[in-house]
């Protein structure tokens, strides 16, 4: 459970929503488990306890390996007991921790991770217009792979073959270069 024991109910409504967006947005490319609020339904093994992060994603291969672990913080929960209570220990797992904070606490949570040594793999923000959520990566750990689409974006393409040089006759003279001409004085006349 969650050191903020009570989170306010307009954030905890906002906190669900944005677990239950990201696991629409990830079910293509993972099996996505989701705990909201106090539910308990996809845990995640840290040493010799089960931890309950926000969205858990395994791969859809038929091993289900845990791919990546996902936590979604609220203006309220971006602070250092939240960071030691929780995110200490998703970043202990193998799988990349990716962690969401509202866009005015970004900077807040960059500086808790520092602090910790806390790895994240990325940090996204997000800020509501209107109805909509939108979602901007901020950080990207430099260990983190890169996405598959850069993977194959990003291998090297073969060189062209050199084009054969042209034969010069065996007789043939090589070419002066020729002199470059002086621009011609103009004379003043009276």
């Amino acid at each position: 459970m969650s050191p903020i024991l009570v989170r306010p109910v307009r954030e905890q409504l906002e906190h669900d929503r944005i677990i239950r967006l990201l696991q629409l947005r990830s079910r293509r490319r993972f099996d996505a488990g989701i705990n909201p609020g106090n539910e308990q339904n996809a845990p995640v093994t840290v040493g010799s306890a089960s931890v309950y992060p926000d969205l858990v994603l395994l791969s859809l291969e038929r091993g289900k390996r845990l791919q990546a672990v996902v936590e979604v913080e609220t203006g309220e929960s971006v602070n250092h007991l939240e960071a030691l209570a929780q995110w200490a220990h998703l970043s202990k797992l193998r799988a990349a921790f990716h962690l969401y904070v509202p866009s005015g606490m970004v900077d807040v949570a960059r500086r808790l991770c520092e602090d910790n040594q806390i790895r994240v793999s990325e940090i996204w923000s997000y800020h509501t217009v209107g109805d909509e959520v939108r979602f901007t990566l901020v950080h990207r750990s430099r260990e983190a792979a890169p996405p598959p689409r850069a993977r194959v974006a990003a291998t090297p393409a073969r060189k062209p073959a050199p084009a054969p040089a042209a034969k010069r006759p065996r007789n043939a003279k090589p070419a002066r270069p020729k002199a470059a001409k002086k621009p011609a004085r103009s004379q003043k006349r009276k």
